[in-house]
């Protein structure tokens, strides 16, 4: 079959690799149908995520039409179309049964990327993201082996829904609406969404689903900025013309900040120059640039939410100020299995659109270029799309 491999720092490859075959009795294969570029690809795409492999098949959103399944599968059969959630997870464990899925704690026989992890065991594996979280080949392919298959893959009923309206449902979408509800958004809030990507763009969407009054959304991108003032009503602010976007907020605000602020951008946020140097000789582990807006536009008392990625240490995290303003902060990998069948009544009912962020549909062949142009921010690129040709 055809897939998406990474050899290194921006070289990604469609290559001809063997094809997947059931492995466990509660797995199936999957035709893929489409799959997508996420923001946390690009992680991988930049180096910047350690223990990836050279021949790693990339790739966590995807979805498409179960061909085989193992002796034990229950939940869907041969011929089911289904978007599969980027996490995998058993069911069964202490985390499962409290739906904290991303938190499962048998599925990922790796190290997981804690730094003081003691004897912890790690989260859950995930699809296409390096060996700190399994090595398992991911879904930028035109198959693919589901583990946990009782456990994942949501079906999609024959309703008229086409794959662009539901294939998000594996990663962005839940990952928006849980930073919104990490947010504890709710009617009549205000929030300050940092970051107007993917994930962002899904905070912003969710954020209005959840009855918000006033959204600012920080970036500094003018493309990516008009298309969230449009779909979502948003307050831009380009941090390239604003002289501290934070402090706007703050003014608009009374000279108390919003409720809420959602850092949709993570550890690759635009640093000072010193944490740049710093994270180039490993004294760093992140930008801190993000965060440090996100408390400073929070008012007090109210809530930090970070879907945004991070790893290692930051030195300029300011937790004085967060106790200052009595902050509470919440964050971590998504629970998709949590939220997906919610937000797909939402999508059949037309409160959502998520398809309305896609700007590239590309055939699997051409993923290289699909990566080069989401990363460089060419031709208005908000989300890339791909789709096997079999």
């Amino acid at each position: 079959m055809k897939a998406l491999t990474y050899h290194g720092s921006k070289d990604v490859r469609v290559e001809t690799v063997p094809d997947p075959r059931i492995v466990e009795p509660d797995d199936i294969l999957l035709r893929v149908t489409a799959t997508a570029i996420c923001g946390s690809d690009l992680h991988i795409y930049r180096g910047k995520i350690p223990m990836m492999e050279s021949g790693d098949i990339l790739g966590h959103e995807f979805m498409g039409i179960v061909e085989e399944t193992g002796p034990a599968v229950t939940r869907v059969r041969s011929g089911d179309r289904v978007v599969v959630p980027f996490t995998i997870s058993c069911g069964q464990c202490f985390f499962c049964h409290r739906k904290l899925f991303a938190a499962c704690e048998t599925t990922n026989p790796d190290r997981g990327a804690i730094i003081n992890k003691k004897s912890t065991r790690p989260g859950a594996a995930l699809f296409g993201y390096s060996h700190l979280y399994g090595g398992i080949p991911g879904g930028q392919a035109e198959y693919v082996r589901v583990p946990k298959a009782n456990v994942g893959p949501l079906v999609i009923p024959d309703s008229g829904l086409e794959d662009k309206q539901v294939l998000f449902l594996s990663d962005i979408l839940p990952t928006g609406y849980m930073a919104a509800i990490n947010a504890a958004i709710g009617k009549g809030s205000s929030v300050a969404i940092f970051g107007a990507g993917p994930v962002g763009l899904m905070a912003a969407a969710s954020a209005r689903l959840l009855g918000a009054e006033r959204i600012f959304m920080v970036d500094h991108h003018p493309y990516r900025l008009e298309f969230a003032r449009h779909a979502y009503g948003v307050e831009p602010l380009n941090f390239d013309e604003v002289d501290d976007a934070a402090n706007e907020i703050i003014d608009r605000m009374d000279g108390r900040g919003v409720d809420a602020s959602i850092d949709a951008v993570g550890f690759e946020a635009k640093g000072s120059a010193v944490e740049t140097a710093l994270t180039a000789v490993k004294l760093e582990g992140s930008s801190g640039a993000s965060i440090r807006q996100a408390i400073a536009a929070t008012r007090r008392g109210g809530a930090i939410s970070a879907p945004g990625v991070y790893a290692g240490w930051i030195h300029g995290f300011l937790f004085g100020d967060v106790f200052e303003k009595g902050l509470s902060i919440k964050g971590g990998q998504t629970h998709a299995q949590n939220y997906m069948p919610q937000l797909l009544e939402h999508i059949a009912k037309g409160d959502l659109h998520p398809e309305a962020i896609i700007s590239h549909t590309m055939p699997l062949e051409q993923a290289a270029q699909g990566y080069e142009i989401f990363e460089k921010k060419q031709q208005d690129c908000r989300k890339v799309v791909l789709t096997p040709t079999h």
